[in-house]
Parts: structure tokens; C-alpha cells; sequence
């Protein structure tokens, strides 16, 4: 092992020690060590990180900045250490967030998904997948979140489930509405029927009593939407967008009930688990319904004096 990757391995390990996974940052640092030992350079410096970052032509500008981010975040560390190394400059490459555009789920399309789950076969899958679709859209779970809960993570009994490695390994609790905690009491029941002697301690199972893939629900759920029509060449629902739907479903029903959004955003982001109530905010554009509602409420109580 280089002594580059041994700076790298070390990094790492200090950033995941805060809480940080880095799945992704893990695998580019360790190309990026890989390209600097292959130049056979002593050191790391902006040219070579510039260069390793725009390698891979189909990522783009935004591809090649996150890419560029990843090396700076890492420089900015090896240089207290190794003071030769270099920082590259930040806006190299002409990179814009973007946010994908959310599919907003109505109740008709979540009933319709949750259909053609229960056609799946074998039998096993369509019981996890019509299960872990209910949950995600009845709560706002993350589907990492859901595909990584154990048994002991859900208490039907009390209707409460215990989420212990979210986002920056947070933990949080996340009470049911009765029904689905009635829905899940059947999916467990059917679960532990069709697959006797299971090979994970998963809540949710595959066909083969596997811990889930979230990239196989991700398959499942595009094979579904397909065949119900919502699936177009300009309109990709995504498994993430359930999440964004239940946010958007409850932000509607404060609007229509007058209930005073500024006083009850931070109990929502704390149910869905977001770092800031600012991430919960970002919801509140999301939707023309939801906005035409707050327009309404703002003509209601400053309208009259026009």
C-alpha cells in the first residue's frame, strides 16, 4: 500500500468516525491515489487532481465538481500534514445543482403501485414489495432506511420503529399510523410463512430470505410504473419521490386546516429525519397545489384591505 493511501485509508476513517459513510468519496479517493502513484508523482497537486476528476467524460461538469470537491476536501486535510501538497481552486469546472424533478404521487398512483406489487411473483416478492412501497409512502422514510431495519427495529406491539444508521448515523424513532402498523403485523405474518428459515435478520426479505438490494426496488418499482403508464420518456417516478409525496401530502393538509407552517416545519423534518428544517422547507415549492393553497391563505388575510 502507497503512502498516499495510507493517508487516504486514515481520512476516511476519521470523517466515518464522525458519522459520515462516504461509500461513494471512498471509492474516487482511492482512484484518485491510484492515478497519483500511477504518474509516479511524490505528492499530490492541483494538476493532478484537476486531471483525475475530469477522466470520465460522461459525468459532465457536474460529475467532474463533485469529483474535484471530493479531492479538495481531501488536499485541504493532507496538506496540514504533508504541507507540499496543493489545494486545487475551487470553480474549475462550470457545475450547477440541479435537483431532479419530483414526481408528485397521488393516492390513485400509490394504490396502483401497490397493486402491481401484489402481482409480482413469486409470492414473496410481491408480500415485500407491496409491504415496503405502503411503508414508504404512509411514513417518508428514506429506502435505505427501510431496506436496512432489522427485526428488533420494529416494534408492532407499540406501533413504533427504531431507524438506528440514518443520514450521518442518526437515530430517530418513527411512529406508525395504526394501519400501517396493521399492514406490516400482515406482511410479517405472510413473510415468516413463505420463507421458514430466512438467511437475514432483515424486517423486509427477498424471494431468497436476502437482506433487500435498494437498487432491485428501484428495478421493481420502474418495471411497475412502466406498466401502469406513468413512465414516460419525460417522466420518471422514482422510489425517492414517495418520501418527497408524503412531505408534500402533509405540508397540503396543514395549509387546509390553517395550521401555521413556520410553528410546525421542525416537528415534519424531524420525523423525516432532515438535519435542518431548512431541508423540509425546500417541499414547500415543490408542489403548484401546495402553493396555490399559501397563495390563498396570504388573499384571505391580506386580501380584504385591497
Amino acid at each position: 500500500m502507497s503512502t498516499l493511501n495510507t493517508h487516504v485509508d486514515d481520512y476516511l476513517g476519521l470523517r466515518r468516525a464522525l458519522g459520515f459513510k462516504l461509500e461513494r468519496e471512498g471509492q474516487w479517493l482511492a482512484e484518485l491515489a491510484a492515478h497519483v502513484d500511477a504518474a509516479g508523482a511524490g505528492t499530490l497537486t492541483s494538476e493532478l487532481a484537476i486531471a483525475w476528476a475530469g477522466q470520465r467524460a460522461s459525468a459532465g461538469p457536474n460529475g467532474w465538481a463533485k469529483r474535484l470537491g471530493v479531492a479538495r476536501k481531501f488536499a485541504t486535510h493532507l496538506q496540514t500534514i504533508l504541507p507540499a501538497t496543493e489545494v486545487p481552486p475551487p470553480g474549475v469546472f462550470p457545475a450547477r445543482r440541479h435537483r431532479p424533478t419530483p414526481y408528485l404521487w397521488s393516492q390513485q398512483d400509490i394504490g396502483g403501485l401497490l397493486e402491481g406489487a401484489r402481482a409480482l411473483r413469486p409470492p414473496l416478492r410481491a408480500a415485500t414489495h407491496e409491504a415496503i412501497f405502503g411503508l414508504l409512502a404512509a411514513s417518508g422514510m428514506r429506502i435505505g432506511e427501510a431496506v436496512g431495519l432489522q427485526r428488533n427495529d420494529v416494534d408492532l406491539g407499540a406501533g413504533v420503529i427504531t431507524i438506528r444508521h440514518a443520514k450521518f448515523d442518526r437515530s430517530r424513532l418513527v411512529p406508525l399510523h395504526a394501519t400501517v402498523t396493521e399492514a406490516l403485523q400482515r406482511y410479517a405474518t405472510d413473510r415468516d410463512r413463505l420463507c421458514v428459515k430466512p438467511r437475514s435478520e432483515a424486517f423486509f426479505v427477498s424471494s431468497v430470505g436476502t437482506e433487500l438490494n435498494r437498487s432491485g426496488v428501484g428495478k421493481t418499482l420502474r418495471l411497475i410504473t412502466t406498466a401502469m403508464g406513468i413512465r414516460t420518456e419525460t417522466v420518471h417516478p422514482r422510489v425517492h419521490d414517495l418520501r418527497h409525496s408524503f412531505a408534500v401530502r402533509t405540508l397540503i393538509e396543514w395549509q387546509r386546516c390553517g395550521v401555521n407552517i413556520n410553528e410546525r416545519i421542525s416537528v415534519l423534518s424531524t420525523y423525516l429525519g432532515h438535519v435542518s428544517p431548512a431541508d423540509t422547507y425546500w417541499y414547500l415549492s415543490a408542489s403548484p397545489e401546495l402553493m396555490a393553497l399559501a397563495a390563498e391563505r396570504l388573499d384571505a388575510r391580506f386580501g380584504a384591505g385591497r
